[in-house]
């Protein structure tokens, strides 16, 4: 096999890639599915709230404030320009705090706090800011609060479904550019009649399948990677992350191209998708639904590179955690050579 026919095989795949329908499709799906998603129900566009503050005596309660995640802090330097910021609504909230604020509060003084609230804020972030600025203040009387605030959760607690749609995204995304890609491209070769032209050059099936496979695996990995980035679902190992989107895209790209062999048309290769669909896709209904029976999702392979996905990225697990899940993944994709050896006189068909 020669290295540079392979290399040169998959450069012309990629650059004629972006004329492609399927590659287009699969370039689009992830960036739509988290749009949708994160705008039905996620954040993406929900603003933070944002508080400004004039702060005339160097107080505890601006630099408490400024070191709070989730807040959009504006120190200013004068009233007027808080007001009219506030009035534009270029802040939901802005707090005045006069000279000496914190020792009059620990005096068990009343000192006067200028609080504005914006009148286009949302209700949440009123509430949210309202509370934030009592408790910081408090926080400066240095004793024991009047009274013991203990938070009680009814239901189940669990991540929001932004969160565990993000397996759904994922799973198109390797999908997307691990099966449908390489499938596509080389049906399309069948069809056109450009494989078998290849075949009188000095290119091998095995470099043109080689070429393919990376095809799919390099799209898929760059496309999880996004996806995962889009959804700031990369968790605290990146990089251990990324070991799991390979493998899984080892994993998707080897049936892209097992799939491909199989098809000899674009009909009989849309039909072989459909069928496949359902029985790839079902171990991700289980992260959305997780009080169904997680054994039922073990039954299908790509369960194996969904939950080190979920494991790692999502939940913050080490790789060490989903070692054995790794090892079937791999275990799979070695499986799936000989069969790939099998068919690919298919490819001539």
């Amino acid at each position: 096999m020669s290295i540079n026919r392979v290399l040169k095989i998959l450069f012309k795949d990629f650059s004629v890639g972006p004329r492609k329908s399927f590659f287009i499709w699969a370039l689009i799906m992830p960036f739509a599915l988290t749009l949708l998603f994160q705008v039905t129900f996620g954040s993406l566009f929900e603003p933070k709230p944002r508080v400004g503050i004039v702060d005339f005596g160097n107080s505890a309660v601006t630099t408490a404030v400024q070191e709070l995640e989730g807040f959009e802090v504006s120190i200013l330097d004068y009233t007027d320009e808080l007001i009219e910021m506030v009035e534009q609504h270029d802040l939901d909230a802005g707090l005045i705090l006069t000279a000496g604020f914190d020792e009059a509060v620990k005096a068990g003084e009343k000192p006067k706090l200028d609080f504005y609230i914006s009148g286009e804020s949302l209700a949440s972030n009123r509430i949210i800011i309202s509370v934030m600025a009592i408790e910081q203040i408090r926080e400066l009387e240095e004793g024991d609060p009047p009274v013991d605030v203990q938070m009680v959760y009814f239901g189940e607690p669990g991540l929001p479904i932004s969160i565990r749609l993000v397996p759904v995204i994922v799973f198109y995304a390797l999908v997307m550019a691990g099966i449908w890609v390489p499938s596509s491209s080389l049906v399309e070769e069948k069809e056109r009649g450009t494989l078998t032209a290849m075949m009188v050059t000095s290119a091998r099936l095995n470099e043109i399948l080689a070429a393919k496979w990376l095809l799919g695996f390099i799209f898929a990995t760059f496309l999880a990677v996004v996806t995962l980035l889009l959804n700031r679902a990369f968790g605290p190992r990146p990089l251990e992350v990324i070991v799991v989107i390979i493998v899984a895209a080892s994993l998707t790209s080897m049936i892209g191209l097992l799939v491909g062999l199989y098809s000899k048309t674009a009909t009989m290769l849309f039909t072989l998708i459909k069928s496949l669909g359902m029985f790839l896709f079902i171990p991700v209904i289980f992260y959305i639904f997780p009080d169904w029976p997680q054994w039922i999702a073990k039954i299908f392979p790509l369960y194996w590179i969904i939950s080190p996905i979920w494991e790692v990225s999502i939940m913050g697990e080490p790789l060490s955690s989903v070692w054995f899940e790794l090892t079937i993944a791999i275990a799979i994709t070695l499986i799936l050579i000989p069969l790939l050896l099998l068919i690919r006189k298919r490819a001539m068909v």
